[in-house]
């Protein structure tokens, strides 16, 4: 049997795929653009075309699959929109489904993913809820432009610590969910690094390891969002997500370190130094 990775283009998606085919999982990439799967896989695993919003695509996705990665594309903000799909699983006995949720989302009901957690376990599914803390791609994703461009870490956390935790190692746990599934059944994962920093502490880090000074610019909520709408242009919509998170944040829900990757994988997650000095480039 097979396992089916919905996004598998994306930054977890795409580790997940990658640690699967490496325990030798027969593994189906999903996504809406197959050429670029194909370019990226390679014929290292079946590729198949997947639009949650088309029912038309779920059971041929689904063919031979036991086994489900699933992770919310950011575009569908419903939690609703998912909910087909999911009751395709139960319709095609899928054994486990491991969902890409969020840290502390069992206190917080305003992102989408805590209503699909409950949605899946309210249907009799199997499944394993990873639960993960930021992600150091963040840093060298979304906010590494004010890194690169003018020397300072543009994020409305104020003082509050985050337990960052690096995308290979949730692809990896994931992977290992998936793999060794019996042992997963009905469970919950908080993913998070080893340490809990502060971003004047990232900005210190990244300053020892990009050999020039970086600085914690540390903008208030406001400001944040109107550089991101103004400046850079980004979606309105995604940058008050963005805002929301950060508020949380500032409470404190980020701060939490857990053993969970531990226990699933027997090794140790990255810490944030090793992970900029693997992604030197970003910035």
């Amino acid at each position: 049997m097979k396992i089916l990775v919905t996004g598998a283009s994306g930054n977890v998606g795409g580790y997940v795929t990658r640690e699967l085919i490496k325990l030798g999982e027969s593994v189906v990439a999903s996504g809406s653009n197959v050429d670029r799967l194909k370019k990226t896989f390679g014929d290292s695993c079946d590729v198949v075309y997947f639009d949650f919003n088309d029912k038309n695509t779920f059971d041929e996705a689904l063919k031979d699959v036991d086994r489900v990665f699933l992770m919310r594309p950011p575009s569908l903000g419903n939690p609703t929109a998912l909910y087909p799909f999911i009751d395709a699983l139960k319709k095609h006995n899928i054994k486990l489904v491991s969902f890409l949720s969020l840290m502390g989302v069992e206190n917080n009901p305003i992102p989408p993913h805590g209503k699909i957690e409950k949605y899946i376990e309210k249907i009799g599914l199997s499944y394993s809820h990873i639960r993960p803390g930021f992600f150091m791609q963040n840093i060298s994703g979304i906010h590494s432009d004010e890194i690169r461009k003018e020397d300072r870490v543009f994020v409305p956390a104020g003082k509050s610590k985050t337990s960052f935790i690096d995308a290979t190692d949730i692809g990896l746990a994931i992977a290992k969910i998936l793999h060794n599934s019996y042992e997963h059944i009905n469970t919950k994962y908080t993913l998070t690094g080893s340490e809990s920093i502060d971003y004047y502490e990232v900005a210190n880090i990244l300053s020892e390891c990009l050999k020039r000074k970086i600085i914690y610019a540390n903008p208030s909520l406001l400001r944040y969002r109107k550089h991101y709408i103004n400046n850079r242009k980004l979606d309105k919509t995604y940058v008050n997500v963005t805002v929301m998170l950060y508020i949380m944040t500032r409470l404190g829900t980020s701060k939490h370190v857990t053993n969970d990757f531990f226990k699933i994988t027997g090794k140790e997650p990255n810490t944030f130094k090793e992970f900029v000095l693997n992604n030197l480039d970003c910035f």
